[in-house]
């Protein structure tokens, strides 16, 4: 790092001493802007501008006097230094406040305090029983450890996650570069960079400042990280229509030049997009949202039923007391009314669902861990679950749904063909490999300028032209290595590739080792380019057997069907071809400046692509069952976007396709109607991306978005939850993500949508049960108050406590850690609109609480003659006893109850599969058992028999039976009013009918037209009809049988997708109901 971080990264007060401004140097390059370079007078005018020669560099010691100046002082003063200033992350102390700004967390605070004050007060009133312990207090103080608790995990989550972020960033930044200065080759510190320093680049170097060419020999770069553009960017010194600028971030793929330096740090291209990483925190997500919500929906009720209880128990009071002879004195009343205000609160306490924040935090902070299981780094915590409800992905190609790594996956070489990558090894088996595969290595090899190096992550790999880089894995894969070949072999001549001739030639002479063939002579002509310009330049082809054949009219038709198959499968197709020549004709072909491009014989024809990762089509397929609504966003062409998009499964029949400059060229209200059909963006550019996030949120779609490139950071941003690639990945979209794919892996983001949605599952489970318990709670609490002698409620404060607290805890520890199965993927998203408690969980969790009452207010009122109880004090300690019990295990099995809350009968589904599930039942049935046996004064119990123990479990059992009968009850049609699932813009099985519907359309249109070709007014009207049609079509006349094929084609693939989508129905049906 350079060596006084304190010193400001640049100073306003001196941006004229230049004669340019570091604003004008950043407009030069983004967007790229040759007429800008033009009106700054070229580069020489710029260099002169910027006080550098270039063919000396900048002077060492720049600005310094005296011993004590720093070099560059004033440059860095004006354009800044290349360090981008540190982002300042939050302390822990500012994560504990974060977390704790959450309104139910402040109304548990709130309530924690007034239980306390109310329960200390209980403990050392007057009234209060000498007998009894006091533990008022005990509600209040676990309420508030309970804030803690939430507050510190949720503290400790965001501040594990930070750190996690930053150990995956933490390789080594700093490094040397190589400069031209004082005229003499340095190596400096990339931190060490300024502006107007000559920058020396080679093949493998990722580029750290936005600078312009000045010379150089082949050189190109790869700046799909930058801009999606996945084809080779060839630099060339300024010049018309020609590319001179380099962006910062992209890397050298081949040859060697010298830039000048135009733009450091955070004026750069990527310093530039990495300062628009850092922004707001984000809003709340939709999960949050709900949660504030019924918070203060409870909060109300909650209030309600004690202002409810307040007035009964005061009205009852009063009544009560005019009815006694004698009226009660000042002093019993106010200490009567006290304690009816202390019974009122205490509804409010009981009503606040405290274990719910607890959930919340379980849940997040259990998926987050399991989800680095599965090579997901969350670093927002809210992300999980907002990915749940996603309801469209749009992805980025290069490096997402590819392997950013071209490749041979078919070719045609000695009229042999293969058809994947795994068939490339048959393919060897079938050709000589004495003649054959030695001239195709040999070929390879030498007519190649990549080499096996290092990449920027230390790993082993091919380095230069992706196309020479493709090839040279081919025949490596076939066991060839190509530096013994290079090595063996004598190069003569090159002509290096040129746009103009489009092929690439070598020359060799041969030699003891070099690859023999039937026309051997004394140098041979190795050539790589165009298929079409090779193939037109051949006039022999290669056999398996290593034979030279003549290449007629027929195998020329033959070749040229293979090259328009490849390139319809979106194939960049690559020909091989070779001449043995004699010394007298090498010597006049070196004579020219052009190569020999003529009497070739082809050696094959190979198509290379970007190939899916494994196991995008299958994602692809259970994002389409989830209801997720899959775009595919690329800086490819559109033919290339296209085809890549219907390997992967995402261009479906009647979905759009269209280009950015399309999309851009769109009114705002055009864009809202073609984006719900759009699967394919093609030439895209960072402002389409962010385009079509905008569009799909203003129409109430969760966006999830994935990207590797500096160029997806914005869009990664914006989106609901972003995914970066954790290998491929640039620093800037790793810094703009929500979420980091560690094995760059497509098919994780499914995992990510399994766990996000079992996240939002096990909130709700737990809410059900949480607001069973508290209705029962509270309603229990009030009808025994209001019923009883001395308004006392029949499960004391400890009872509560237990009910309450510990079993919500341990409650939310059970439901919210359930891991993901597949039976996720069979619904749809839920609108992020949708209330937290649907239909279902509503009829559940009123039928429950409403059984509950009945059960418990049936043993209050009936319960001692139906277990032979008498009047005595011990067997009312027994009957409370038995109340508490029947009331605790009636959650126990209502826990199992709620583990299913899609209508789905059978609860005991999966069950053993969550081991964490099973302890908290073990430890809750133990726990009460302790508690009633050994309770005793403290929580107001008495050991009960094995008799009464059998029966209160039976009873608590009843809750299961229970809530089959309450699945089964018919809706009446208030499911579909109350509807969740979140609004499809477009359906793959509405688009399929219409694009079927469509092509039956064109059908007809063409049955209808020759119909009135058939049946003509006269000669002359026959004529012009046929001529009308065949003009339209290009087909002969013949065609009619054809389009009668096509037109029947048509229909009856419109009648297998009638009954397909039929049967799909029914079985959804047939399956709805069996479940």
């Amino acid at each position: 790092m350079p060596r006084d971080e304190r010193r400001p990264l640049i100073n306003e007060d001196h941006q004229g001493s230049f004669g340019v401004s570091a604003d004008e140097l950043t407009h030069l390059v983004d967007p790229k802007n040759p007429d800008l370079l033009k009106r700054l007078g070229g580069t020489e005018q710029l260099a002169r501008k910027l006080r550098v020669d270039l063919r000396v560099g900048l002077s060492a010691d720049e600005g310094v006097e005296r011993s004590s100046d720093e070099p560059f002082n004033e440059r860095q003063a004006v354009f800044g230094r290349n360090i981008l200033p540190e982002a300042q992350s939050k302390t822990f102390s500012e994560l504990l406040w974060a977390a704790y700004n959450d309104k139910t967390l402040i109304m548990l605070t709130i309530a924690s305090f007034v239980s306390l004050a109310v329960g200390i007060y209980e403990d050392y009133s007057p009234r209060h029983d000498p007998d009894e312990p006091r533990v008022g207090w005990v509600e209040g103080t676990a309420i508030l450890v309970a804030v803690l608790a939430v507050v510190f995990t949720n503290a400790i989550n965001d501040y594990q996650k930070e750190a996690q972020f930053k150990k995956l960033n933490a390789k080594k930044e700093d490094r040397e570069v190589k400069v031209l200065r004082g005229g003499k080759q340095q190596q400096i510190s990339v931190y060490d960079l300024n502006v107007g320093d000559v920058l020396e680049l080679e093949p493998g170097d990722i580029v750290p400042v936005d600078g312009i060419f000045l010379q150089g020999h082949n050189m190109a770069c790869d700046e799909s990280s930058a801009t999606g553009e996945t084809d080779t960017m060839k630099k060339q010194a300024e010049g018309n229509g020609v590319d001179c600028f380099i962006l910062s971030g992209s890397k050298v793929l081949e040859g060697v030049g010298r830039a000048l330096v135009i733009a450091v740090g955070e004026h750069s291209f990527y310093g530039k997009t990495m300062m628009s990483m850092r922004g707001d925190e984000a809003e709340g997500t939709p999960l949050q949202v709900k949660l504030d919500v019924l918070a203060e929906q409870i909060a109300k009720l909650g209030f309600a039923a004690a202002l409810a209880m307040l007035l009964t128990l005061v009205i009852k009071y009063f009544v009560t007391a005019s009815l006694q002879e004698e009226y009660p004195p000042g002093g019993e009343i106010a200490a009567a009314m006290i304690s009816i205000v202390i019974q009122a609160i205490t509804i409010i306490v009981v009503a606040v669902p405290e274990g719910l924040p607890m959930a919340v935090t379980m849940a997040l902070a259990f998926a987050t861990t399991q989800m680095l299981k599965d090579n997901n780094l969350v670093r927002v915590l809210a992300a999980c679950e907002t990915m749940g409800n996603a309801t469209a992905i749009c992805s980025d190609k290069t490096g997402t749904l590819t392997q950013n790594k071209m490749t041979v996956v078919r070719g045609t070489l000695a009229d042999e063909s293969f058809e994947t990558v795994e068939k490339i090894k048959d393919w060897g088996k079938k050709v000589h490999s004495e003649s054959v595969q030695n001239l195709v290595f040999e070929n390879i090899a030498v007519n190649s300028t990549a080499f096996e190096g290092k990449d920027e992550n230390g790993n082993v790999d091919f380095v230069g032209s992706k196309t020479e880089c493709a090839l040279l894995g081919f025949s490596k894969g076939l066991g060839s290595r190509y530096e013994d070949i290079r090595h063996d072999s004598k190069v003569t001549k090159v002509f290096p590739f040129s746009s103009k001739r489009k092929s690439m030639m070598t020359v060799i002479e041969v030699l003891e080792n070099t690859a023999s063939t039937k026309s051997q002579a004394d140098y041979r002509i190795h050539v790589k380019g165009a298929s079409e310009i090779v193939l037109g330049a051949c006039t022999r082809y290669l056999d398996a057997q290593g034979n030279t054949k003549k290449l007629d009219k027929d195998v020329l038709t033959r070749w040229n069907n293979i090259i328009t198959e490849y390139a319809n499968n979106a194939l960049r197709t690559i020909a091989l071809a070779y001449r043995d020549i004699k010394t007298d004709q090498f010597e006049n072909a070196s004579d020219d400046d052009e190569p020999p491009l003529e009497e070739l014989t082809l050696i094959g024809i190979v198509g290379i692509m970007d190939p899916l990762r494994p196991g995008v089509v299958e994602s692809v397929a259970k994002f389409r069952e989830a209801g997720v609504f899959v775009r595919m966003i690329t800086g490819d062409n559109l033919n290339t976007a296209k085809a890549i998009a219907r390997n992967a499964g995402i261009l479906t029949k009647g979905g759009e396709a269209l280009t950015g400059p399309e999309l851009r060229a769109m009114s705002v209200e055009e864009q809202r109607k073609v984006i719900p059909r759009l699967q394919v963006l093609a030439r895209s550019s960072p402002t389409d991306k962010t385009i079509v996030v905008t569009r799909l949120q203003e129409q109430e779609q969760v966006v999830g978005m994935t990207g590797d490139g500096t160029n997806d950071g914005p869009a990664l941003k914006l989106a609901d939850v972003g995914f970066s690639m954790g290998i491929a990945g640039t620093e800037v979209a790793k810094e703009a993500s929500d979420i980091i794919l560690m094995d760059d892996n497509f098919n994780s983001i499914m995992k990510a949508l399994l766990w996000g949605r079992a996240v939002n599952d096990g909130v709700r489970k737990f809410l059900t049960f949480q607001l069973t318990v508290n209705i029962a709670a509270v309603a229990l609490s009030f009808i025994s108050a209001v019923g009883s002698e001395n308004s006392e409620s029949v499960l004391s404060a400890v009872q509560l406590l237990w009910v309450n607290l510990i079993m919500d805890t341990l409650a939310a520890l059970a439901l919210a850690t359930e891991p993901p199965t597949d039976d996720l993927l069979q619904r749809k998203p839920i609108s992020k609109y949708a209330h937290l408690i649907n239909f279902k969980m509503g009829k559940m969790i009123l039928g429950q609480a409403i059984f509950q009452i009945i059960i418990n207010l049936c043993v209050i009122y009936l319960g001692k003659p139906i277990f032979h109880l008498g009047d005595s004090t011990h067997d009312q300690a027994v009957l409370r006893t038995i109340v508490f019990n029947i009331f605790v295990f009636l959650q126990v099995f209502n826990e199992i109850n709620c583990r299913r809350i899609d209508g789905s009968i059978n609860v005991f589904k999966d069950i053993f599969n969550n081991w964490i599930f099973i302890a908290v039942q073990v430890a809750v049935v133990l726990g009460q058992y302790l508690i009633v046996t050994f309770g005793g004064i403290a929580f107001k119990t008495t050991p009960l028999t094995p008799m009464q123990w059998l029966v209160t479990v039976l009873i608590g059992a009843l809750s299961i039976p229970v809530g089959t009968i309450i699945r089964l009850l018919p809706d009446c049609g208030f499911e579909r009013r109350f509807r969740e699932e979140a609004r499809q813009l477009a359906t793959y099985s509405r688009m399929h009918w219409e694009g079927a519907i469509g092509e039956v359309r064109n059908g007809l249109r063409v049955y209808s037209m020759l119909r009135r070709s058939r049946h003509p007014r006269s000669r002359h009207s026959r004529s012009d009809s046929l001529n009308s049609v065949r003009s339209s079509f290009n087909s002969p006349g013949s065609a009619t049988n054809n389009r009668f094929a096509s037109l029947v084609a048509y229909a009856q693939d419109f009648n297998r997708a009638a009954e397909s989508a039929s049967e799909r129905q029914q079985n959804k049906a047939s399956k709805n109901h069996r479940s």
